[in-house]
């Protein structure tokens, strides 16, 4: 009987130190969790991306007024008749 005791006492050993130490234990599974959690974050912020390049894309191939405010802000387009004022910040006002 004591033989028998200390074989299950050897068993459940066993499989507690295969459960927390083991391949595809506790401890891969805790890792793993992690990892998946943060490709899920790196997913979301990629979807809110491709979202607004869509948005984008859609606006550039469904009208010229994208195209012109795109053209006005990247590369600084003036069209013919129109006045070109750079308003710089006034050095007395900066505190340093």
């Amino acid at each position: 009987m004591r033989l028998f005791q200390i074989g299950l006492l050897c068993l459940f050993i066993l499989l507690q130190y295969k459960l927390w130490f083991a391949h595809n234990g506790v401890k891969d599974y805790t890792r793993l969790q992690a990892a998946v959690t943060k490709h899920q974050k790196l997913n979301e912020q990629l979807i809110k991306r491709n979202k607004l390049l869509e948005a984008d894309i859609k606006d550039l191939k469904t009208g010229l007024e994208g195209v012109e405010e795109r053209a006005r802000n990247e590369l600084g387009l003036i069209k013919p008749g129109e006045t070109f004022f750079r308003l710089l910040p006034n050095k007395n006002n900066y505190k340093e």
